[in-house]
């Protein structure tokens, strides 16, 4: 068996040797910018070689970040060996049992025992509970919202959220003079339904029969990126059907004309494009178009392709305003702010938004019903045992004014 230290020691070793050539990288794209630049300058067109060569280091520049990000969550994974405590051990060893060789005598026991509000009547037992903090905790590290995003668990299907609309009415008052009745706070209330997300992991007896493999941790690797690729693409764009709603399946509207219920919009300041003149001054409006409350913990949210865009703009005393991240785990900053690099985020086009920034943790919500469950299935695809693994989430905007949106018009 490997020893998990060694295996530490060159995961890291991995990740630095990955993050030193994607600085080599960046360094590349710099320099080869401004020889587009001042042939820009010199000609008013860029020479096709050049600009070549910037799209083949940009390329590069997403690839060895992709490496970075791949390697992180590998080098932190938690391990699943112990148990907590008795309790947690007989649940695994049950657990086990039943996933192995389909012996569900002693698990049934223990979820019918536990009386568990997460164990729907459509069949499947729940997994242990390392398992089930193990496919989180990936999520987490591999869906780019819910990684920035407020999340919740809950033991219901539906999470119901009030919201002050407007605060108390408020006013000065001299000394002894009449106090009038103030009007009440506009409440509203948010509904998050949570959602039924699967995947359905395949094995053979033999793999299951072979004593070495790790099932918990199988079954988790399995599991885990299939689920971040569906709720990662739904908590963007989900049309609320069957899935959590996505950001932008809100309504928007310009952000001068704002109104609880929509999302604000900035214009880039040409269609499909960045203004041709100072175009970084888009980005700023972005920002301050979100109020100072919401700044402090801000993100930038773009695919990569819109990155690569980013990365190209200077300020006006001629810096670069995209910056990678000064070590391995942490996210490129863009004016100061982290990136977040979504791939379901559109890419730059008309009327495109294309470019999202403000607080995720206070303006969307994520909600987890406790509990993942797997029914196992040896007769639907003979000679393979399938896996039927179910976990409920559901998600949506919590507050409005927390998130603006650039639109490329």
């Amino acid at each position: 068996m490997t020893d998990p230290t060694l295996e530490t020691k060159a995961v890291t070793s991995e990740i630095s040797e990955a993050f030193g050539d994607f600085m080599q990288a960046f360094e590349a794209f710099k320099d080869t910018n401004e020889e587009r630049l001042d042939a820009i300058e010199r000609r008013m067109s860029a020479d096709v070689v050049t600009t070549d060569k910037i799209d083949r280091i940009n390329r590069s520049l997403d690839e060895q970040k992709r490496t970075v990000d791949r390697l992180i969550p590998k080098a932190g994974r938690p391990s699943l060996g112990g148990a907590a405590n008795g309790g947690s051990s007989e649940h695994k060893s049950a657990f086990e049992a039943y996933v192995r060789r389909g012996q569900d005598t002693a698990i049934a026991g223990l979820d019918q025992k536990s009386l568990s509000i997460a164990t729907d009547s459509d069949g499947g037992y729940l997994v242990p509970h390392e398992t089930e903090a193990a496919i989180n905790t990936s999520l987490r590290d591999i869906s780019p919202i819910r990684a920035i995003a407020g999340v919740r668990q809950v033991s219901g299907s539906v999470f119901k959220k009030p919201f002050a609309i407007t605060g108390a009415e408020t006013g000065w008052v001299g000394e002894t003079a009449a106090r009038p009745e103030t009007n009440a706070p506009s409440l509203a209330e948010l509904a998050f339904p949570t959602m039924e997300l699967y995947a359905m992991p395949a094995a053979t007896q033999s793999l299951l029969d072979d004593a070495a493999v790790d099932i918990d941790s199988w079954l988790a690797e399995e599991v885990q990126v299939a689920f971040a690729e569906q709720e990662g693409k739904a908590f963007v764009d989900g049309d609320g059907v069957n899935k959590p709603r996505g950001f932008l399946d809100y309504p928007t509207v310009d952000n001068a004309s704002y109104a609880w219920g929509s999302i604000g919009t900035v214009g880039s300041g040409a269609a499909g494009a960045f203004a041709s003149t100072d175009p970084a001054d888009a980005l700023i409006d972005l920002i301050y178009a979100v109020k100072a409350g919401y700044r402090g913990n801000a993100s930038f949210v773009m695919n990569r392709a819109t990155q690569a865009s980013v990365r190209k703009l200077k300020d006006a005393d001629g810096h670069y305003i995209w910056q990678p991240a000064t070590t391995p785990g942490q996210a490129p900053t863009l004016m100061g702010f982290p990136v977040v690099e979504a791939e379901d985020m559109p890419d730059i086009a008309a009327d495109a938004t294309a470019i999202a920034f403000g607080d995720f943790r206070r303006g969307y919500l994520i909600v987890d019903r406790v509990g993942v469950r797997i029914l196992r299935d040896p007769f639907s695809s003979k000679p393979y045992v399938l896996f039927y693994t179910t976990k409920r989430v559901g998600g949506g905007v919590q507050d409005f004014e927390a998130i603006k949106l650039m639109k490329f018009a």
